[in-house]
């Protein structure tokens, strides 16, 4: 390798600085033996945003790795109340890295969340909800493994500003990709102060080189972190959206550790866009009149190290009966899989009608029209799988793996047909062949309602909880629903101020 450097000038990719084992104590020596200083508690709360504490190395001692540490589980959003508020985090020693982003050498560890009076793990850890999700899988027999690969898409931005109040209301964003700033100086200016222009048009930012494309250096720093944290990364590129819309693919791995690398993937992105003179955000739809932001989730079941979506003889796209079916449990539940894989009201202003949106419930090979795409790319067993388009990166991976994995298990054990497939673009269809596919939810009000009216296939296994939903609905509509309908809309004075 030394030689091959020194001829190429070339150098190797990061090592990965994760623990070699997921002994506790081999852990805590690993650690000792990389000068590690400080730990860093990490844990998901009920919204999907990572929460954290931390400790001197001195305290990691091996029964905290059994036993936990306390906090406050009152202060956490949608959790405990304030007369039940003691919790315990229970750090996962699988998790163990270095930390990306800290400047003083610290360990990040994942955890676990237990009740201490009753030692369970708590029914609203999401982690936890993952970790039912994958025995219920394999207590059916269907399969023994499922994997999962998002694809999250995310803007970067010069400045961001927003505020609200009582009597005002504006935000402000800025990006030197912004075809808005070609005539003019400031934030889009180069540093002698000059409009030089090379900005991608409203929906044309896919994939221009640079100087149209500024962010490629970025997201190779982005990408070398996540290679330094374990997460193979297949690709990084420009998005079509204009002012900075990224995104970087990881490849596909099991439920749980995805769903890790989905957080530690969002952690990443933020902080190297920081330290750089960015801001990243992973909203739905930041822009109006350019492309959202969403989170396409390729999913697949195995058993025995053989994958089962594939047939040879499939009637369809290569494709088994069980995949067939899982499709149909995927949208038959759909509504009620959204109020977690979309679940934020600002997912529904990516997800309007007639806008390309993959809002269209039903399935079809490469037509990425539908809610369902089956990828065409490759004819290998391995690589077939389905494409859900209709997630967002605002979800909490947890819950939205798992409610998907849930629905699709339905579907196989009640071999629930889908409607048959769509290979048209279905925005070209004429109107009666366009009114007999169905469309998904306009609102995170309609979709809290499907899954109050449909949750009986989330509960099986105990994956899902009764308290778990309960709390999810009533967190979204006063925290969220209620509070965005509340307030006036900017564009509403534009309609309606001389009225």
């Amino acid at each position: 390798m030394a030689v091959m450097e020194e001829r190429t000038g070339t150098s190797p990719l990061p090592a990965p600085r994760r623990a070699p084992t997921s002994d506790p104590q081999g852990v805590i020596s690993w650690a000792s033996e990389q000068g590690l200083q400080i730990v860093d508690l990490k844990f998901v709360d009920l919204p999907g945003q990572w929460q954290h504490f931390s400790v001197p190395i001195s305290e990691l001692k091996e029964g905290v790795f059994r036993d936990g540490l306390g906090f406050d589980g009152s202060s956490i959003r949608g959790w405990q109340k304030i007369n039940e508020s003691d919790m315990l985090v229970v750090p996962d020693a699988t998790t163990a890295l270095v930390d990306p982003v800290c400047k003083v050498p610290t360990l990040s560890l994942i955890c676990d969340i237990v009740d201490p009076v009753t030692k369970e793990p708590y029914s609203r850890d999401p982690r936890n909800v993952v970790r039912k999700a994958e025995k219920y899988l394999v207590s059916t027999g269907i399969a023994d493994t499922s994997y999962w690969g998002p694809e999250c898409e995310f803007y970067v931005f010069n400045d961001i500003r927003f505020h609200t109040d009582s009597h005002s209301g504006y935000y402000f964003i800025d990006s030197d990709e912004g075809i808005w700033n070609s005539g003019q100086g400031g934030v889009g200016a180069s540093p002698n102060g000059r409009n030089l222009g090379y900005r991608p048009r409203h929906k044309e930012g896919y994939f221009p080189v640079p100087p149209t494309d500024k962010l490629q250096d970025l997201r190779s720093r982005m990408i070398l972190k996540m290679i330094e944290c374990g997460i193979d990364i297949e690709a990084q590129h420009h998005e079509v959206g204009t002012a900075g819309q990224c995104e970087i693919d990881m490849r596909y791995d099991t439920m749980l550790v995805m769903a890790d690398k989905v957080m530690t993937y969002k952690y990443i992105i933020k902080n190297v866009a920081y330290e750089n003179g960015y801001t990243a955000t992973f909203m739905p739809k930041p822009l109006f009149g350019d492309n959202g932001s969403g989170m396409h989730t390729h999913q697949s079941l195995w058993q025995n190290g053989r994958p089962l979506f594939f047939d040879e003889n499939g009637r369809y796209a290569k494709m088994s009966d069980m995949m067939r079916w899982y499709i149909g449990g995927l949208l038959k539940h759909c509504p009620a899989i959204l109020a977690f894989a979309a679940p934020s009201t600002n997912s529904y202003r990516r997800l309007v009608p007639g806008y390309e949106a993959p809002i269209n419930l039903v399935y079809s090979a490469r037509n990425r029209s539908a809610c369902i795409r089956i990828p065409m790319i490759s004819d290998s067993p391995a690589a077939r799988r389905l494409e859900f388009r209709i997630p967002d990166p605002s979800c909490n991976p947890y819950l939205s793996f798992s409610a998907c994995l849930m629905a699709g298990l339905d579907g196989v054990m009640n071999k629930i047909e889908p409607p048959e497939p769509v290979d048209k673009d279905i925005y070209e269809l004429e109107p009666h062949e366009a009114a007999r596919i169905q469309s998904a939810p306009g609102s995170l009000g309609e979709v809290l309602e499907a899954l109050e009216a449909d949750q009986e296939f989330l509960l099986r296994g105990d994956v899902f909880t009764k308290d778990l939903i309960q709390n999810w609905i009533d967190y979204k509509r006063t925290r969220e629903v209620d509070q965005v309908a509340l307030r006036p809309h900017p564009y509403e004075f534009h309609l309606y101020f001389d009225i």
